[in-house]
């Protein structure tokens, strides 16, 4: 359907046509409005008079999507002494070739890339030369930087011959939580939400949508239009070091807050006020051996060790993901294992052992015919070169042809399409299935509006970034977040008459920062209640509130992961268990993953979980001042036993009732306990 009219129209650097009074771009500088320029006429017309105007490089730039990098910045990978920049000194015009693997460390088998891999190239050289147009954001600068800079990337995008404008993509960055690459990389920027499973935790819907609602218009105000994201799999094996990006455990839970975080970024239709979600990982990246991630070969598979579990639990969050319109769907790494699984699929085949990307089973077959997805799928980084899990002997023309037969239409992290070109011009692969890749993207960009103003004003993308309105909204989501584990003696709320006759040890247990962080959290308190008396010595407090925020350990061959709380995890248990002596104990943990808390939770009078809180309203939910409401989004496991002998491709609640933790108070913690005052 045409748009009747429109009022946002803006070019830089080429005319405008003003046609019936109408204004129009003339994005080839022919002096001629041409259908692909006409916003009156249908999307579909528009998108088929572009797509039979460009060359097979300009095809295969576009279904090429690389990071991309602001001048100076300390995110771009490798060792590059010289970071060149435009006359302007607002574009990056450094390229980084990788010579190794960005995911592992030397003495790694896959250390070494088999041949120098163009990672990034600089903006003018990417846009012109290699006709790339999606971009992956990877700074964190304030919201008039990023608008800046994305408006100098839409400027070159113009100068280009067909005037196709740029996308800037990114992974979430609206929430508290450990900046992980291809989880979260920026935050504190935009409103600040809880982490994934805080917001699974609140359980509320709507709050759900009108978070989507927000950072899209944060995002769009910024010049970004499209998020990898949101992740739909289903967390199943609590040492995944991706965990905390998932709505947890549940797929009914996920699925719908996966259906309301797409109709909150993207509305009923994309537009030009939408963000385009990219949910992930197809068919579900939850199942893990021993919870190895497939970002690294001894982790590249995915097992299915239990009858029916991958239609079960995996699948439903993404079949909702499709039914609310995600405009496209990431597969994973990882391959389906045979040894390590047993027959899933509806005809009772066995699974082709090759990379979800590459795999016609799960793309064509399931997401394509079964779930009956229209949108275009979006490869994950470096599936060519980097992590051909399954397609190793393939050469790399022959791995495009692969993805392309199975159904992959862009490709994520890599800036040369070279060899796409080379798969093409060799018979490997035709064009039209170029054509068809490059209509789904085309359509993308005419429905998102960049055709017709791909420009954004810098300061009201910081009023809108820092609308006090929309951080209100968050912190309603910080509060309903919070999970009151135990509450022995009624210990909270602390009342103003609790607090007045209290003087409260505060320490704080992470791996780095520790000091740092525990200072945060005394000014946050102080600044809640004024008469709320701090102190540093332990021996004369009446009180004390330990906060313990461990992290995963490295994904390493050699190493086994842990949930267990320790050295390891950054969490020094015997101080924690001195303190719960010497004083009755608040203790909050943060819930990145399910920990094992048997050895700290008994020796504390009042236990909570957070996922990614603000300090500030987690004092207010301890004095009272909003009840807890928050429930677990997983099961925490009850022993390392239980958990070794757990299969890593089912739910906490469905591994028994041996599984759960238990506290003295006989409270399970399992998916969904939550108690309030």
């Amino acid at each position: 359907m045409s748009k009747e009219h429109t009022t946002n129209v803006e070019t830089r650097v080429k005319d405008i046509l003003t046609v019936d009074g109408k204004q129009f771009r003339d994005l080839n500088g022919n002096g001629v409005l041409d259908p692909y320029e006409n916003w009156e006429l249908p999307i579909e017309e528009r998108v088929k008079d572009l797509v039979s105007r460009m060359t097979l490089e300009e095809k295969a730039g576009l279904m090429t999507i690389s990071s991309q990098y602001m001048p100076g910045s300390e995110r771009i990978p490798g060792n590059i002494e010289t970071k060149e920049t435009d006359e302007s000194g607002l574009l990056n015009e450094t390229d980084v070739v990788l010579k190794t693997h960005p995911f592992s460390k030397p003495g790694d088998d896959n250390y070494e890339l088999p041949r120098p891999l163009l990672y990034n190239a600089g903006t003018t050289k990417g846009i012109k030369d290699l006709n790339l147009r999606y971009f992956i954001v990877r700074d964190n600068p304030k919201a008039s930087d990023l608008a800046t800079w994305t408006n100098k990337i839409q400027e070159v995008a113009e100068e280009s011959r067909l005037g196709i404008p740029a996308v800037m993509v990114s992974n979430p960055r609206n929430h508290i939580g450990h900046l992980y690459h291809g989880l979260m990389e920026a935050t504190g920027e935009f409103s600040v939400w809880p982490g994934e499973l805080g917001l699974a935790a609140t359980g509320d819907t709507e709050l759900m949508k009108e978070f989507g609602k927000i950072a899209a218009r944060e995002w769009r105000a910024a010049g970004i239009h499209k998020v990898y994201g949101y992740m739909a799999d289903i967390a199943t094996d609590p040492l995944w070091m991706r965990y905390n990006g998932t709505f947890g455990e549940d797929p009914d839970l996920a699925a719908a807050m996966i259906k309301a975080v797409i109709e909150g970024f993207q509305g009923e239709e994309l537009g030009e006020d939408s963000v385009s979600l990219t949910t992930k990982h197809f068919p579900g990246g939850g199942a893990r051996h021993n919870g190895h991630d497939p970002h690294y070969p001894w982790g590249s598979f995915n097992p299915y060790p239990t009858p029916g579990s991958l239609y079960k639990y995996h699948i439903p969050p993404f079949k909702a993901a499709v039914e609310a319109g995600t405009t496209s769907i990431m597969p994973y790494y990882s391959y389906p294992s045979n040894e390590h699984s047993v027959p899933q699929l509806k005809d009772g085949e066995l699974f082709e052992e090759i990379g979800f990307a590459y795999n016609k089973a799960i793309v064509r077959d399931i997401l394509r015919e079964e779930l009956g997805f229209k949108g275009y799928i979006n490869s994950d980084t470096g599936i060519i070169n980097m992590m051909p899990w399954g397609a190793e002997e393939l050469s790399p023309e022959e791995r495009y042809a692969k993805a392309l037969e199975a159904g992959v239409n862009m490709f994520s992290d890599e800036a040369d399409p070279s060899v796409l070109i080379k798969s093409v011009k060799e018979g490997y692969v035709s064009e039209d299935k170029l054509d068809k890749s490059v209509t789904y993207l085309l359509t993308e960009i005419m429905e998102l509006g960049l055709f017709e103003n791909p420009y954004v004003d810098p300061e009201q993308a910081q009023r809108i970034a820092k609308d006090a309105a929309s951080q209100q909204k968050a912190d309603t989501a910080h509060r309903k977040s919070v999970v009151l584990n135990r509450n022995s003696e009624q210990l909270l709320p602390l009342t103003d008459e609790k607090v007045a006759e209290m003087k409260l040890y505060v320490e704080v247990f992470k791996q780095d920062g520790a000091e740092e962080e525990t200072q945060k959290v005394k000014e946050a308190f102080a600044s809640r209640n004024s008469s709320l008396v701090l102190t540093d010595k332990l021996d004369e407090a009446t009180h004390a509130f330990v906060f313990a925020i461990p992290n995963t350990v490295p994904d390493r061959p050699d190493e086994p992961l842990t949930v267990a709380l320790g050295h390891d995890t950054g969490v020094d248990v015997d101080r924690i268990k001195e303190i719960e002596a010497k004083a009755p104990t608040i203790l909050v943990i943060n819930m990145t993953n399910p920990w094992l808390i048997g050895d700290i939770e008994p020796g504390a009078h009042a236990v909570l979980s957070t996922f990614g809180v603000k300090y500030e309203v987690l004092f207010d939910v301890l004095c009272g001042k909003y009840n807890p409401s928050g429930k677990l989004p997983f099961t925490l496991p009850a022993s390392q036993e239980e958990l070794d002998k757990s299969p890593g491709d089912i739910p906490g609640h469905a591994k028994g009732s041996s599984y759960v933790y238990r506290d003295k108070d006989g409270n399970e913690y399992g998916f969904g306990f939550g108690l309030s005052y």
